[in-house]
């Protein structure tokens, strides 16, 4: 078998990037680990950036998401008893983000690859990859119990930190950089409705809650727990009581409970391997990069990723040209990096470290109170959230 680009990882980074080759007339095969109906039930963010939404337009893929995504101007951080309003629309000049869940996003980039007849291999296993520094790599794997190997121009590794591209990539050639945060998320699915139009970020003495939701119909809530914690441990009264506390309660007052959908613990943390490209292969994604959720920059941060390669690989089949590729990790290391920062200011901001770090906990305080009178920071804050330009 042969084709141009071989995309490993069939998740929204991967199945975004074969679209947009494909609509550019470049060749690719998708291989994903897991079956479709598992990469369709995996729970994950739902706030786009602009620059996403936009891509996804190009990517002939936004129909349903312009039909039924909300459209946010703002959101809100609450602490001490009161909120603050980022205004997005007007700090940033007219930037916003979507809501629209990475699941719906993903069955629609499935859909379009089915429309235009994309090759997606599923429950593939044992991929190596071969001659990455040659002009002529390939990709072997067992699929349907039989070897298989295709040759290709170049691969691209979509397939997050467990996946096998990040580590093809020699030791000695890889840096790492990683900081663990002491906590997790213990994130609950509701079919409530969502407390506000808009997201809460709350900071509270006994930790940080989110309010966010998919759909005028579906809720997503987070509550920081220790690492060590159980998503068994926690009752659905246990948790709604513990949410209720952590935020304002004229907040609190208006929240809808219900049976939980989904329920389970996510750690924090924050992980970046450099280089993003080694000989014909190119890493995007969770495969480079993992930012904590408090900023909402993973998905978004993929897909930056997935603009600098489509528009490189483009460019080379297209043109002939190699300076998008020759710069590709340059490029994107450099936003990744931009996002890293503010994703990690956002989690140093809002969550409670008051048991390991009473210094930084008084910083806390004395970050927020001038916020609330700082338009500066609030722009700064805007523009990170919003989406920082490709």
């Amino acid at each position: 078998m042969k084709t141009q680009v071989v995309i490993i990882g069939g998740g929204p980074s991967g199945l975004l990037l074969s679209q947009l080759l494909d609509l550019a007339g470049v060749d690719s095969v998708v291989l994903e680990r897991k079956s479709r109906d598992y990469v369709l039930s995996r729970i994950r963010a739902g706030v786009l950036e602009q620059g996403l939404t936009d891509l996804l337009r190009k990517a002939q893929v936004s129909t349903r998401m312009d039909a039924e995504g909300k459209i946010h101007d703002g959101f809100c951080l609450a602490f001490g008893g009161q909120t603050l309003r980022i205004d997005l629309k007007r700090l940033t000049g007219g930037k916003t983000v979507m809501v629209y869940g990475q699941t719906e996003l993903t069955r629609d980039l499935y859909e379009a690859r089915d429309a235009l007849n994309g090759t997606i291999l599923h429950e593939v296993e044992d991929v190596v990859l071969h001659d990455l520094k040659s002009a002529s790599p390939s990709v072997s794997f067992l699929h349907a119990g039989e070897r298989q190997r295709i040759a290709c121009d170049f691969i691209a590794g979509c397939d997050g930190f467990h996946g096998v591209s990040c580590t093809s990539i020699p030791a000695e050639v890889r840096t790492e950089y990683e900081k663990t945060f002491p906590f997790g998320w213990l994130g609950v699915l509701s079919r409530t409705r969502p407390v506000d139009d808009e997201l809460i970020y709350a900071r509270s003495p006994e930790g940080f809650a989110l309010c966010s939701m998919r759909s005028d119909t579906l809720s997503r809530y987070y509550v920081q727990c220790p690492l060590s914690d159980s998503a068994e441990n926690w009752s659905d009264d246990r948790f709604w009581n513990t949410l209720s506390r952590r935020i304002p309660a004229h907040i609190a007052a208006r929240l809808e409970t219900g049976p939980s959908i989904e329920k389970s613990i996510a750690p924090l943390r924050s992980f970046i391997s450099e280089p993003m490209r080694f000989g014909q292969l190119f890493l995007a994604g969770d495969a480079a990069h993992i930012v904590p959720p408090t900023g909402a920059k993973g998905l978004n941060l993929a897909a930056s990723d997935i603009f600098y390669l489509s528009t490189a690989l483009i460019d080379f089949y297209q043109s002939g040209s190699n300076a998008g590729l020759q710069t590709y990790s340059q490029t994107a290391l450099s936003r990744v990096w931009k996002a890293s920062r503010f994703s990690w200011f956002m989690t140093e901001l809002l969550h409670d470290f008051s048991q390991t770090d009473r210094f930084g906990d008084r910083m806390q305080d004395a970050q927020l109170d001038y916020l609330v009178g700082s338009e500066a920071l609030q722009t700064s804050i805007a523009e990170n959230y919003a989406g920082l330009p490709y």
